[in-house]
């Protein structure tokens, strides 16, 4: 079975637009025929699965992962915003979209949703009792387009601003995953010399009662401590990689670390573009979706995933309320750009403000991701020079000694 979209003519010469369900295209024609319409045209909508009991569905698909995915909320807020706006109703939509679910997790709480709208709840609110997976975000302007009758548009620009999110952070990982697999190459490198190669020259060394270098000695006997004090360095590394992660975690240490991040030179600075690429972004999806602009502060708040911007913000909205101008507000912290300032004050006084907040976050995007680009050119050839120079001294500090024997002997003590 499939829901077909079609424009027909009647006896009459009226012209209706509609969707139907058939098992393909013949059947839909003849349908449509032997009620004494004339097909125009006539598009698939999506193909359905046949009814069958939810464990029989269940146990027939075939997931590609468990966890919710961005490109899962991609497809799902894509499929729905499709079936909406070609007049199929929710719940049928729903019916339709969950057998086609990738992720397990998702297809569970999809059919949840389905169930509690079908039990008189609304749309937002059965989204809004998973929270994990749709936020805040998604609950409120989902609310906004009940209340509009706008859904199947709230729906595209959602799947727009998810679709914009997740090719932003394959550029940022894109850019970073070459310098990083370096730099576990480097490490490996090291271990593989102090585990496996330095222990079987310092055998030869010794067998040959080799008067070492300084370098060497130095070398050799960091490598040798490496070797008896693995495990424990291992254990102490994880030890203070699993008490810092889990400070930074309370609110305390998740601000200081913050502030330490922006301190940094050039990292600091990208990581500001970062979050208000991601402020800007969503000001101008919840804005321009028709949610009030405190209600839109306050969401934000809690989903730009930085606590000291979210304090600031949480300031910006308290003078907002109290009167104030979006951008007089913003101006009083350092934190927010003059430039992204100046363009949201424009905004507010020709009554463009979501547009301005989406030029600003297009400029930041584009920003982040150039910086990113040049960012993975330039780090290449700095670290594989650190990577020659670290491994060209572990070389030349082993072999010296070899070389001053095959000169002559020298170096071995009697």
């Amino acid at each position: 079975m499939g829901i077909y979209s079609y424009t027909a003519r009647d006896s009459t010469g009226k012209i209706k637009a509609d969707t139907a369900e058939a098992a393909n295209e013949q059947a839909l024609v003849e349908k449509l025929q032997a009620q004494g319409f004339f097909i125009i045209k006539y598009s698939e909508v999506l193909q359905m699965v046949q009814d069958q009991p939810d464990a029989v569905k269940s146990a027939a698909i075939k997931f590609n992962h468990t966890k919710v995915k961005l490109q899962d909320l991609l497809v799902l807020s894509r499929q729905l915003a499709t079936m909406l706006e070609a007049g199929v109703a929710l719940i049928r939509s729903l019916d339709v979209i969950v057998p086609q679910i990738q992720s397990k997790q998702l297809y569970d709480v999809v059919k949840q949703v389905r169930n509690d709208i079908e039990s008189g709840k609304s749309f937002s609110q059965a989204l809004g009792k998973h929270p994990k997976i749709f936020g805040q975000f998604w609950v409120s302007l989902v609310e906004v387009g009940e209340a509009a009758g706008t859904m199947p548009s709230v729906l595209n620009k959602l799947a727009a601003h998810v679709e914009d999110q997740a090719a932003f952070q394959s550029a940022i990982i894109s850019a970073i995953i070459y310098p990083c697999i370096l730099c576990v190459v480097c490490v490996g490198a090291i271990v593989f010399f102090a585990m496996v190669v330095a222990p079987r020259f310092e055998e030869v060394f010794a067998s040959l009662h080799a008067e070492l270098p300084v370098v060497t000695q130095v070398l050799l006997a960091t490598f040798k401590f490496i070797q008896v004090n693995l495990l424990l360095i291992a254990g102490t590394i994880a030890a203070l990689v699993f008490v810092a992660r889990n400070y930074f975690k309370t609110t305390r240490g998740g601000i200081q670390l913050e502030q330490i991040i922006f301190k940094l030179p050039v990292v600091g600075e990208v990581s500001k573009l970062i979050i208000m690429e991601r402020f800007t972004s969503q000001m101008s999806i919840l804005i321009g979706s028709g949610v009030p602009i405190l209600l839109s502060l306050e969401i934000v708040e809690r989903l730009v995933d930085n606590q000291s911007c979210g304090l600031l913000i949480s300031k910006v909205r308290q003078e907002v309320r109290e009167g104030k101008g979006l951008a007089d507000s913003m101006a009083k912290e350092s934190f927010f750009p003059s430039m992204a300032v100046q363009m949201i004050k424009v905004g507010e006084e020709t009554g463009e403000l979501a547009k301005m907040f989406d030029h600003v976050a297009v400029f930041y995007k584009n920003t982040v991701e150039a910086f990113m680009k040049r960012f993975g050119t330039i780090f290449e050839p700095f670290m594989l020079i650190f990577m020659a120079f670290s491994i060209g001294v572990i070389v030349v500090a082993i072999f010296m000694p070899l070389f001053k024997l095959g000169q002559g002997g020298t170096g071995i003590s009697h």
